[in-house]
């Protein structure tokens, strides 16, 4: 009860409804107004009359979905009408938004008149860069997708029929696999025979499922030839030459049942039937056809996938349509096809079979995911999905024919659609392109950590880095066993390598007159603190970055690369970068985790230092000192000190577009920047400069967690070889973003 509660609190708290309508281009001024209505609209509109192709450059059409319904059949409830369809509507359209940025209208229609619901698509064609139909009831689904495929010169697609398709057979291709049986070896049985069933049954033929060894049910039991009883055109296309007369004869000896009918359908008798190694989907909402816990009661040999987000392998159509209809409206696809479907099909089984980032498993309460019998098919808040099937529909829609405009660059088209995942992956992917130009070596000194191990897979793998692993090389090597993973790179064991002689040597010369002993520096190495190896790697050229701290606090890796590597000369100390990524744009802070009560000179060096790392990225530095007062409204001693460092600034780097003392809000609003005609920030700034750590390091927590920034860093800027320090909360993808700003540190070395 609780759960129907909270789902009506969340419709209609706040903004009625999921959906609204947002401008992407300003009207703010008089200016703004009349270029996006009278007069300057007629442009547009003139340039669209003479080429109807530039409908897709200057409207939204090419990004935007009409999901059309009359709410004959929604969800498992039936026909509740065109009304009580529309949250499932406005549901559809929130999920093209936040898994492909696709936009979408949703369309609810009056009428059980097919030819009725078939017009009005026809008639919306000029609006819509696609059609997605949704909760119509069988037959009456079949006969609209038919016509306004052969009509319409955009993508049509019935989700509730190819949706359900593409997902279980990904699914079944992968529980096929893990249960060593060959597709055109099966007996299938599909209980149902709606829309779902229908393109199920297809697809799995389509797949290789030879039509003979498929038996559909209906309520009235299987479909064979010559039953007259409840049939239609298109259960007779699936009317088999059996002497099975029920789905309790179906079931024995069959190899996959099928559900997509009702609650109960598939009784444990039924399992205990079927053939070795069964598999069955039970796709029926809100309830399964039968659980998981009662099909495994009966044999454990059973493999089962449902539609409940409750248990493994999840039949979820939000893995399909998103991704399909990207694809499909990035190449201008005229339909969506056989062939784009199965090249989704293929694309999510072969996700499945990949290694799982962390990133996934937290959005799923750091559940571990691994290929095998409960976990068949991708999850749906994996980023990865739109990066694998987007570009498989679209280079199948090529392959077919039907793209009306071709991707030149596939490879560029995957960034791109990265990028759309937010502004931190169009960022990192600039970095990690520039870091594959020049792979560098990084030492990781907590090499028996999963997580490094696993992000060292990834370097290796990219071409970003060339990692080497420090620790208990067993240790280490037994944990690359257990993780399944074959990882050819250094693994150095400070206890017996070679180097750890030399190296305590070249400790003791560094710190002999700070009381460090011959002794003590070899039982450091060996012993003691694999950071303290680490950045004697780095020291002695023998590696040319370093990234630890994910098992130790961040003065446990700072030390050693302090007292080992050191900071570079005439710096008064080591600074911390953050990259704070928002939706709309980058900021970088600083200091935000070494320096406490910095000098002038001191903000100074960390203001010169944050520029140099942000060209280094390829962004221009526009930076702003930041304090509670604006150019000399305060004569207080913290605010004289910001002044005073402005103007270090301004004699060391004669060139840099630096300004202050100023407030945050000048800083990034450029219409409070107007007001000060003198300053050299023409528009906000992208560096801040925080006059000590205490705001510094709360500024850049509060934008995390509260403003919606991604955190990347911390940055160690200072030093005389680079150094970066992880967090213990950092996922296997942090510990790639900061190796290939690691990597891009030492290029410029």
């Amino acid at each position: 009860m609780a759960k129907f509660k909270d789902s009506l609190e969340y419709h209609s708290s706040g903004r009625k409804g999921k959906i609204e309508v947002i401008s992407t281009k300003p009207c703010q001024t008089a200016e703004d107004l009349s270029l996006a209505y009278s007069p300057g609209v007629a442009e547009p509109c003139l340039a669209i009359q003479k080429n109807p192709e530039d409908a897709y450059k200057y409207t939204a059409k090419g990004n935007l979905i009409a999901v059309v319904s009359n709410g004959t059949a929604v969800l498992g409830l039936g026909n509740l009408g065109a009304l009580a369809g529309k949250p499932v509507m406005e549901g559809k359209g929130i999920l093209f938004k936040r898994f492909a940025d696709i936009d979408v209208f949703d369309i609810e229609l009056d009428t059980e008149d097919p030819d009725e619901i078939i017009k009005a698509c026809q008639l919306l064609e000029p609006t819509f860069g696609g059609i997605n139909l949704e909760d119509i009831k069988a037959p009456e689904c079949f006969y609209i997708e038919e016509t306004l495929k052969k009509t319409m010169k955009i993508p049509v697609f019935h989700d509730d029929q190819h949706g359900t398709a593409i997902i279980s057979s990904a699914a079944l291709i992968n529980a096929l696999h893990l249960v060593d049986k060959k597709i055109e070896d099966i007996r299938i049985v599909v209980n149902g025979a709606g829309a779902s069933a229908n393109s199920c049954a297809k697809l799995a033929i389509a797949l290789g499922v030879k039509p003979n060894n498929m038996i559909m049910c209906d309520t009235k039991g299987v479909i064979y030839k010559g039953r007259v009883e409840g049939m239609n055109p298109y259960k007779e296309l699936f009317a088999a030459d059996t002497h099975f007369r029920s789905l309790e004869e179906a079931a024995v000896g069959a190899d996959v049942l099928f559900g997509l009918s009702a609650k109960g359908a598939f009784t444990k008798e039924m399992v205990a039937s079927m053939a070795p190694n069964p598999v069955i989907f039970a796709m029926a909402n809100p309830d399964p056809e039968i659980t998981p816990e009662d099909a495994h009661s009966v044999r454990s040999d059973v493999m089962i996938a449902t539609g409940r987000s409750d248990y493994p392998n999840q039949v979820n159509n939000v893995l399909g349509f998103p991704f399909i209809f990207r694809g499909a409206l990035d190449c201008r696809a005229s339909c969506i096809n056989e062939e784009m479907k199965l090249a989704a099909v293929k694309a999510l089984a072969q996700l499945a079979r990949e290694e799982v980032p962390d990133t996934v498993c937290k959005a799923y309460g750091n559940q571990k995911f691994v290929f095998g019998p409960n976990y068949i098919i991708p999850k749906p808040f994996d980023p990865r999905v739109l990066l694998h099937v987007a570009p498989a529909i679209a280079q199948a829609a090529m392959d077919s024919g039907v793209a009306g405009q071709p991707i030149e660059d596939m490879a560029k088209y995957i960034e791109h659609l990265e990028s759309t995942q937010g502004k931190s992956k169009e960022i990192m992917r600039m970095v990690i392109n520039k870091a594959k130009s020049d792979p560098k070596t990084i030492v990781f000194p907590e090499g028996d950590n999963e997580k490094i191990i696993r992000a060292a897979k990834e370097l290796v793998e990219e071409g970003i880095a060339k990692p080497i692993l420090i620790g208990d090389r067993n240790k280490i090597l037994q944990k690359m066993a257990d993780l399944h993973i074959e990882l050819d790179v250094p693994v150095i064991d400070p206890n017996e390598s070679e180097l750890t002689d030399n190296y305590a040597d070249e400790l003791y010369k560094l710190r002999q007159r700070k009381g460090i002993t011959l002794s003590e520096s070899q039982r450091l190495l060996r012993r003691k603190s694999r950071t303290h190896f680490g950045s004697m790697m780095v020291h002695m050229g023998d590696a040319d970055a370093l990234l630890g701290g994910i098992d130790t606090h961040y003065p446990e890796t700072i030390r050693p690369a302090l007292e080992v590597v050191g900071k570079q000369k005439g710096l008064s100390s080591v600074h911390g970068l953050y990259m704070m990524v928002f939706k709309k744009g980058v900021y970088f802070l600083a200091d935000t985790t070494v320096t406490i009560d910095p000098t002038a000179e001191e903000l100074a060096e960390t203001a010169i230092l944050a520029a140099e790392k942000v060209r280094m990225l390829d962004i221009e530095p526009r930076v702003a000192m930041l304090s509670f007062s604006n150019f000399g409204s305060s004569n207080h001693p913290q605010a004289k000190k910001v002044r005073r460092a402005v103007e270090i600034v301004k004699e060391r780097a004669p060139d840099l577009v630096v300004e202050g003392e100023m407030q945050a809000d000048t800083a990034v609003v450029p219409e409070l920047l107007e007001g000060f005609t003198f300053s050299k920030l023409r528009t906000s700034a992208n560096v801040l400069i925080f006059p000590d750590l205490n705001s510094g390091n709360i500024c850049y927590k509060l934008l995390h967690h509260l403003g919606g920034a991604e955190a990347i860093g911390p940055i160690l800027m200072g030093m005389n070889k680079p150094v970066h320090v992880l967090q213990r909360g950092d996922s296997v993808d942090d510990i790639v973003n900061m190796a290939a700003i690691a990597v891009v540190d030492a290029q410029n070395i």
